[in-house]
């Protein structure tokens, strides 16, 4: 048995397209109704460079994923990655970072989003009175729909990334034709700064790996599993990004920055009347639900992967004896999230939450290259990205350009949280030393 696989006791079901799946659905989040205007009022029609700026870059960062997931089997993605490579520590502050920094808070904004996109539909949905309502169905619902079977969150996934992108899809069929070539041509100036601002900003949107490898001790053959299902759900996502910002840049040539908040409803407008701005709002809902549920099926992983080792009450690394699921963490990680939402957006720290998600993507590039000393030899194959350390030094190096692109708040705010997730790390290692020791003492 490879020793880095964990028994847990879940059961390993997800697939090649389970996990392209849910790559898909987490990383097409909300953020591509609004991207094309976002980039687009940096550089104009150069900003298709940045998509492949960003799709280079999380190709790199995926087949990293891909070595290390190949070789870590274990339940807890990333945090059990960065954990296995560099011990405790490193493992601690990756896991808290990671599950509350990157899912809770951002989950919780994303059932904000979801809560006042419907309210523009059925204003009570979004009263202050019926907020907490609709959130307690929704955290509880999907909470439910993973407790009772992982093969039912990931069919739960696989279903609304189908329905989420079937109006994008029909964008992009119904678009290509009314293109305007000289709607594409580079007429603005831009600098090496403007492409590292924009990609810094378009790259938010290729985040997603992180999450769907929590399920890693779920996932059948990771060796060929892993890497295949990353990869593909890349380049899907890829694919369809690069395309919508062809159609929105090639129909609305320079109006599109005017349509900052909603570009794509404008589009569809134009495409397809008012109707299409009812379309893109449907796609919008589905793709925020379809957002949630991929992380309430993922980010538990981690809170049950960090039981098992000692960082959390081991109550959290309970597995349901009939639905072989982590129903204690899925149903905790739910409620926080539940609680957050309903108390407010908390923007200002999701922009935490991205830049520490880039601290987990150096993390697990790191672990990729310390794991190819490390791994014992082993008759389980694992997948090697060809090249030696060629991908893993060229994916740190893009993760470092970009994190050099956030602001000097941004920069400080992250300093702050590692150095607050490091003194409490100490604090309790010091707490359980003593606890060992007292009864020495006595």
């Amino acid at each position: 048995m490879n020793v880095f696989t964990n028994v847990t006791g879940l059961k390993r079901t997800i697939g090649v397209f389970g996990l392209a799946c849910a790559v898909v659905n987490i990383t097409v989040g909300t953020g591509i109704f609004v991207l094309p205007a976002l980039v687009a009022e940096h550089m104009g029609a150069a900003a298709i460079i940045c998509f492949f700026l960003c799709g280079l870059l999380i190709f790199l960062i995926g087949l990293c994923f891909a070595e290390v997931g190949s070789k870590v089997t274990g339940s807890g993605g990333t945090y059990t990655y960065i954990e296995t490579a560099f011990g405790p520590f490193f493992g601690f502050l990756a896991n808290n970072i990671f599950w509350f920094g990157s899912g809770v808070l951002s989950d919780a904004a994303v059932a904000n989003g979801l809560s006042k996109t419907l309210g523009s539909f059925f204003p009570f949905v979004d009263s202050s009175a019926f907020r907490p309502i609709f959130f307690l169905f929704l955290f509880g619902g999907l909470a439910l729909i993973n407790i009772r079977s992982t093969n039912n969150g990931v069919k739960f996934v696989i279903y609304t990334t189908l329905a989420k992108l079937f109006p994008l899809f029909l964008l992009i069929s119904f678009g290509l034709s009314h293109i305007s070539i000289a709607n594409l041509q580079w007429t603005d100036s831009f600098t090496i700064h403007d492409v590292g601002a924009t990609s810094l900003i378009l790259f938010f949107a290729f985040l997603g790996i992180e999450t769907v490898v929590s399920n890693s001790g779920e996932i059948k053959n990771p060796s060929r599993v892993i890497p295949l299902g990353i990869l593909s759900g890349i380049s899907v996502v890829l694919l369809l990004y690069v395309s919508i910002q062809l159609i929105s840049q090639g129909i609305l040539g320079h109006n599109l920055v005017t349509y900052k908040d909603a570009p794509l409803s404008e589009v569809s407008k134009r495409l397809f009347g008012y109707i299409g701005i009812s379309l893109v709002s449907i796609g919008i809902v589905i793709s925020m639900l379809g957002n949630l549920s991929g992380e309430i099926l993922a980010i538990p992983r981690v809170i049950f992967a960090g039981a098992r080792n000692g960082i959390f009450p081991a109550i959290l690394g309970k597995v349901h004896p009939t639905y072989f699921t982590p129903y204690i963490s899925i149903a905790i990680y739910a409620t926080m999230g539940y609680f957050l939402s309903v108390f407010g957006t908390l923007k200002q720290l999701l922009v935490l939450s991205s830049a520490s998600t880039l601290l987990i993507y150096l993390g697990v590039v790191f672990a990729t290259m310390r794991l190819r000393y490390k791994s014992p030899s082993s008759t389980e194959k694992a997948f090697t990205i060809p090249g030696g350390l060629l991908v893993p030094i060229l994916a740190t190096m893009g993760i470092l350009w970009l994190l050099s692109n956030l602001s000097k708040e941004e920069m400080i705010g992250t300093t702050i949280a590692l150095l607050v997730l490091s003194l409490i790390y100490f604090f309790m290692k010091w707490f359980k030393k003593k606890q060992l020791m007292n009864p020495i003492q006595q």
